[in-house]
């Protein structure tokens, strides 16, 4: 859990510092390849060798939930608005506890209710208008809520088959070098000549790309293999109150405080029904280092 709140509280920074400085300035796709670029050499140097089967799920899992994820999170943007963007990004809870428990050939209603949860106070936190033409831009962004959704779940279940002996930092590199051989391909097919100008904006990338995504990613997956699946999918949204809190202290950016109390109030709730189920269901067995 400390891992899970540690990083919501650093990306909650990090998407403020995208929307203010990168966003439309710096070409996406090149913004990507930097952050799991820098991400990867972060880890390069604790690489060990590992099973090639084990080798090869590891970067099928980073391919997923970071470069799937990114390059669907971004072509999104071509067919909906930032609002609606978000919204449609809250159903990641539900994608998360149905898949764990698909996997352990089980049902943890409570999870399931946490989820939904979750996914209310998200919405209530998070609601605009529709515009009348949108579903491609849902089903784009469900895509990718799923690579998300897939890459923590499946990273979850491998550690909790690997042996406590085995350290996750040693592992993690071949993470990040999967999301790389996706997002590479992708910035050259289709990224544009739109570098960084500032050194302001050079400097946020090398912040996003080794921490944001060098340890945030890190911490992140290895928060998930020390709690529940259903707290798991509850932290996904609790991202949410945190990157408006950040725009309400930081950048001086109206918000509805009573609809923010509100969702906030509720993902208490959903944490409140995981705990109630248990707080040794779901966590991994794996290496914890």
């Amino acid at each position: 859990m400390p891992y899970l709140l540690a990083v919501t509280v650093l990306w909650a920074f990090s998407f403020s510092l995208i929307g203010v400085y990168l966003a439309g300035q710096v070409d996406a796709y090149f913004a990507v390849l930097m952050r799991v670029a820098l991400a990867a050499l972060v880890f390069l140097p604790f690489l060990k060798p590992q099973p090639i089967a084990l080798v090869i799920k590891l970067l099928a899992l980073g391919a997923l939930q970071l470069g799937c994820m990114y390059l669907f999170y971004y072509q999104a943007f071509l067919y909906l608005s930032v609002p609606e963007v978000l919204i449609f990004t809250i159903f990641t809870p539900v994608y998360i506890t149905l898949l764990y428990d698909l996997l352990q050939k089980r049902f943890q209603y409570r999870f399931l209710l946490a989820a939904v949860i979750a996914v209310a106070a998200a919405a209530i936190m998070r609601y605009q208008a529709l515009s009348e033409d949108y579903w491609l831009g849902f089903v784009v962004v469900q895509m990718a809520n799923l690579c998300f959704a897939i890459g923590q779940v499946g990273y979850k279940v491998l550690l909790e088959k690997l042996p406590k002996s085995i350290n996750q930092y040693q592992l993690f590199g071949w993470f990040y070098i999967g999301a790389v051989l996706v997002v590479l391909p992708a910035w050259w097919l289709l990224g544009s000549a739109q570098y960084p100008t500032t050194s302001t904006q050079w400097s946020i990338l090398l912040w996003l790309g080794l921490v944001a995504s060098g340890g945030g990613f890190f911490w992140w997956n290895k928060g998930a293999t020390q709690v529940s699946s259903g707290l798991l999918a509850v932290m996904n949204n609790v991202l949410i109150p945190a990157g408006l809190l950040v725009n309400i202290l930081l950048w001086d950016q109206q918000q509805n405080l009573v609809t923010l109390g509100l969702g906030s109030a509720l993902l208490l709730l959903s944490c409140l029904v995981c705990k109630r189920s248990g707080s040794t269901v779901g966590v991994a067995n794996g290496p914890t280092n």
